[in-house]
């Protein structure tokens, strides 16, 4: 999903009027946030965290890829300190090599998870982007391939009680439906 020109600089001069420095871009997995986290960085020239990178694979989940977002991103921002993260290795099912996060006047972060309630208190920008499930399984599944069907199920299972637990959508500054137009 890419969004268009009009509706990426609307949502510049939201964030600007803000002054929110951590931008978080949220909704259910193949709904299209990687994609528009990629045009907000380098609209910001910005780094992007993605909560991929922070799951413990498909058994993780949200909310442990939330947990992992405070422990290694959101503290150390909030307490001025350098970001660094551990990469989760989705083929080898361990955790792989450690990534630093270069100081920023932005950051975004995309993924299942990115604005649990946890965000709030930095004054993060929340932008959720939805898409009807059947659409999601079938990025979903054009990107993973047919095999990560139950994986996949599974997720989608876990991630409606994350947010139905967190609010996420309710607490958005943003809503944007998967093809990049205000929901």
């Amino acid at each position: 999903m890419t969004v268009s020109p009009a509706v990426l600089g609307d949502l510049l001069d939201r964030i600007r009027s803000a002054d929110a420095r951590l931008v978080c871009v949220d909704g259910p997995a193949g709904s299209g946030k990687t994609t528009l986290a990629a045009q907000l960085a380098d609209a910001f020239e910005a780094p992007v965290v993605h909560m991929d990178d922070l799951y413990e694979g498909w058994a993780g989940g949200p909310d442990a890829g939330a947990a992992n977002l405070r422990r290694w991103v959101l503290d150390p921002l909030a307490a001025g300190e350098p970001v660094r993260y551990r990469r989760y290795d989705w083929v080898e099912n361990d955790w792989a090599e450690w990534h630093d996060v270069p100081p920023s006047t932005h950051l975004v972060v995309e993924g299942c998870g990115a604005a649990a309630r946890q965000v709030d208190a930095l004054g993060a920008f929340r932008i959720w982007v939805e898409a009807d499930d059947a659409e999601r399984l079938r990025r979903g599944l054009e990107r993973d391939g047919a095999d990560a069907r139950e994986h996949w199920l599974r997720w989608m299972t876990q991630e409606a009680a994350h947010y139905e637990r967190e609010g996420t959508r309710e607490r958005a500054d943003v809503r944007l439906d998967g093809f990049g137009r205000p929901a």
